[in-house]
């Protein structure tokens, strides 16, 4: 009979595992950064990630998983990752968060990975969209999702000994975002837009060297919950309520349990203080440098967090090209290898 499995923590030495991880899949996606090919350069992220997650030693279950609401291809939700021992995870992946920036050759595109023990992230069923408000350690007490864009404002320039007019938001380029574009600007503050990539403006949010004070604004559950992860290492806070798109997927919802009034906080999408995040930059952006090639090797920056320390390392690292190549389906040389068939 087989023996009773004891629970297991995760080591910090994990970290480093886990950003070979986003490193490969940043690397493999890097060779499609302006080819105008979301799903090609997806694809080659997800089968790099894929194949280095299932070295480490870990049980892990994809519960934040990245495709369902592209449809693009992923690693699915309930997909089994990891060499089959060690602690029991959960696991948030996103091989490239700001696909559109990728594919467009535009700043801020990373390649995303969190882990946290098993049964710590949020399930958000079937809502793929939620209102988010984060900040960073500074505000993390003053802020209220249900107050209002303006009041919050207001707060955050108190706490900042600043008027609004110091503060810079950072919002998706959306249309559902007029009204509170408006509000944003009545009351005085700066914007700052992004195309994709909320992940990134989240951690932008919370960090002291962004000039970025505060996301607000409804962008992707998953990356809600993967950007909690990362505030939770920094110390920040993100408040958020699912945002169903329509009645049916309202109905589901409600179906499923969610009450969509409640105000889902950083400890609710991420449960404990044992949980890891870490990124690496594709294109360069102003949160890590983004993959630059050289003669025989590559060059990656990666960001590696860890909530129960609060330890944020940043990693420089040279990669020669030889080795990439057992990464992923893609030739290192830059053309896909459907190209060369």
């Amino acid at each position: 009979m087989p023996q009773d499995r004891i629970p297991q923590d995760l080591d910090r030495n994990v970290a480093l595992e886990l950003v070979r991880v986003t490193e490969a899949a940043a690397m493999a996606a890097g060779r499609w950064v302006g080819r105008g090919d979301k799903e090609g350069g997806d694809g080659a992220a997800v089968d790099a990630m894929r194949k280095l997650i299932n070295s480490i030693q870990m049980r892990g279950v994809v519960v934040i998983g990245e495709g369902e609401k592209d449809n693009a291809p992923m690693l699915f939700n309930g997909e089994q990752v990891g060499d089959g021992t060690g602690p029991e995870v959960d696991v948030a992946v996103d091989p490239i968060d700001g696909t559109t920036l990728m594919s467009k050759g535009m700043p801020n595109a990373i390649a995303v990975l969190a882990v946290a023990e098993r049964g710590a992230m949020f399930d958000p069923s079937a809502v793929f969209y939620m209102e988010k408000l984060a900040v960073g350690i500074d505000c993390a007490h003053v802020i209220d999702i249900n107050a209002g864009v303006t009041e919050n404002l207001r707060r955050i320039a108190k706490v900042k000994n600043s008027g609004i007019s110091d503060v810079t938001v950072c919002i998706l380029d959306r249309p559902r975002h007029e009204d509170l574009v408006r509000e944003v600007r009545q009351a005085g503050a700066r914007i700052r837009f992004i195309s994709d990539g909320d992940i990134a403006g989240a951690i932008s949010a919370a960090s002291e060297q962004s000039d970025v004070d505060v996301l607000v604004g409804i962008g992707g559950t998953p990356e809600g919950i993967t950007a909690a992860c990362a505030l939770k290492c920094m110390g920040g806070a993100m408040q958020a309520k699912l945002w169903p798109r329509d009645e049916a997927e309202r109905e589901k919802a409600i179906a499923a349990g969610h009450d969509l009034d409640r105000v889902l906080t950083t400890d609710d999408l991420v449960t404990g203080d044992n949980c890891f995040f870490v990124a690496t930059g594709i294109t360069t952006g102003d949160l890590l440098k983004g993959v630059r090639y050289r003669a025989g090797g590559a060059y990656t920056q990666s960001i590696v967090m860890r909530s129960k320390s609060g330890t944020i390392r940043v990693i420089d690292s040279y990669h020669r090209l030889e080795k990439l190549a057992l990464y992923s389906a893609v030739d290192f040389d830059g053309r896909p290898l459907a190209e060369l068939a």
